[in-house]
């Protein structure tokens, strides 16, 4: 049976859908979005902080890919001899005290799956990764922690407190903006138009979705499998199991994951969770001989794994050219 949440996001992209009738509330939420952003702009925007702030964001509710697209530009900008900090609202963690100075032996039940997966990603060296509710101090913190030269805030396009330098608003290109419609009768945090006011749009896969003007693109490609016991590595075009997996994803669009899967040759059999949801080894334990593939942000979420049968597909954003220049110099520090 579906969770309320997928059977809203199954209706949301959908051409006609029961959602329809939630429209006369899609207005008001759309009014009091477009509203609440002009007063928190007037009286939060035009505060800078000692090192530049780029939020990377988007409208729609679900995941869109942002994540692989933040570590891959803190990646960038660090063999560029800079030095990053990320500051994330930790969704899904509960930590005793913020803000709370993410390790790479943090558990995600405290920092949140997201945050655990960046900071693992990460030279220790070159960046810090921060998890605040309140965005602001988060990076406030961030900066008195480490000479950081340039913040980027993972999410919070919608948290107006925070002053930023940039905006970059990533869209999903296989789902698009669904409805178009704003909560709850679609996805939308803010109206489309929304778009227009960002710095750069960015498209999760293939440009030229009709209605959307981009600026770059990026694609996600599979990078190795990794066992979860052992840390053993394989590359994508040496798997010697079967091709029928199980395949788990507690992530925003799973069927993303078991589409990729599908471009490798296998025959998934998907497991798909609300977005952030909490996994168990049980989850892991099937009653057959098949190899169980899952997510990279779900697997920070285990410990210790003792199934020899369970793999990680890592992935790696590819940037469109020029992205990091345009970021670079749109902040001064090209």
């Amino acid at each position: 049976m579906l969770s309320i949440e997928k059977q809203m996001v199954k209706a949301w992209y959908s051409k006609f859908s029961w959602v329809l009738l939630l429209y006369p509330l899609a207005l008001i939420f759309q009014l009091l979005a477009v509203i609440r952003r002009f007063f928190l702009c007037r009286f939060h925007q035009g505060k800078p902080f000692s090192a530049p702030v780029v939020v990377i964001g988007n409208i729609a509710v679900g995941g869109s890919g942002k994540t692989p697209l933040l570590i891959k530009l803190c990646l960038e900008l660090i063999s560029r001899g800079l030095k990053v900090a990320v500051v994330s609202r930790g969704y899904g963690g509960h930590a005793s005290a913020y803000p709370l100075q993410v390790a790479g032996d943090t558990a995600a039940a405290i920092c949140g799956d997201e945050p655990l997966l960046i900071r693992q990603s990460l030279p220790l060296s070159d960046a810090t990764v921060v998890v605040d509710p309140q965005r602001n101090r988060g990076v406030a913190f961030a900066l008195r922690q480490s000479a950081c030269d340039i913040v980027l805030c993972d999410d919070g396009l919608q948290h107006y407190h925070l002053h930023r330098d940039l905006e970059i608003a990533v869209v999903d290109g296989s789902r698009g903006l669904g409805n178009e419609l704003c909560l709850p009768a679609g996805p939308l945090r803010e109206p489309a138009s929304r778009l227009k006011s960002v710095d750069l749009v960015v498209i999760n896969g293939q440009a030229g979705l009709k209605g959307i003007a981009s600026d770059a693109n990026y694609s996600l490609k599979p990078a190795r499998f990794r066992q979860l016991s052992t840390g053993k590595v394989l590359a994508v075009d040496a798997w010697p199991f079967s091709k029928s997996v199980h395949a788990l994803a507690a992530i925003g669009n799973p069927q993303r994951f078991a589409d990729t899967l599908v471009s490798l040759g296998m025959s998934p059999i998907l497991l798909g969770f609300d977005d952030h949801s909490t996994m168990t080894t049980s989850d892991l334990n099937f009653d057959d001989d098949l190899q169980v593939i899952i997510t990279a942000k779900d697997a920070v979420k285990f410990d210790t794994v003792n199934f020899d049968n369970v793999w990680v597909l890592e992935v790696e954003a590819e940037l469109s050219t020029g992205l990091v220049d345009n970021i670079l110099d749109a902040v001064n520090l090209g």
